[in-house]
């Protein structure tokens, strides 16, 4: 381990007191805020990235809740419907969001028609990244986006 300590680049969250849907026939089982600590604690992580996963669809209040579990270091990356208003990303953004997910793998984000805008909108709004969840064999169908 470094001096400076480990980022966690990508891992979930599933709190199944918050809404969480099967999608493909898999329903995640139960990996709160604890479990992630206690599966981490050797490892000298101290921050992260909170990814929303399909089986959160576009429930914010679980994302909020862990970052605000996990403190300063940690951020997250959501699914969000193009119809989120400016306001709601920017909420969303002060609250630790730093990017959004097109989950285009699994289902249940924006299409890809809507993609481009969409991520260009979320930047100009707060600044935040864009993520592709992607079966590599479709990945021509998004050479031009």
């Amino acid at each position: 381990m470094s001096a400076r300590g480990i980022f966690d680049a990508h891992f979930h969250i599933i709190d199944h007191a918050y809404p969480v849907v099967e999608n493909n026939g898999f329903l995640p089982e139960q990996f709160g805020v604890p479990e992630y600590r206690a599966r981490t604690e050797s490892l000298g992580i101290v921050g992260g990235a909170v990814v929303s996963g399909s089986f959160q669809k576009f429930d914010q209040t679980y994302l909020v809740a862990a970052l605000e579990q996990l403190g300063q270091g940690f951020v997250g990356v959501t699914q969000l419907p193009t119809t989120v208003t400016d306001e709601d990303v920017v909420a969303l953004s002060e609250r630790g969001v730093r990017g959004i997910r097109f989950n285009v793998a699994r289902g249940g984000s924006a299409s890809l028609d809507e993609l481009d805008a969409f991520a260009r909108r979320v930047h100009d709004v707060a600044g935040w990244h864009t993520e592709l969840y992607v079966d590599a064999a479709h990945l021509d169908d998004l050479t031009d986006v």
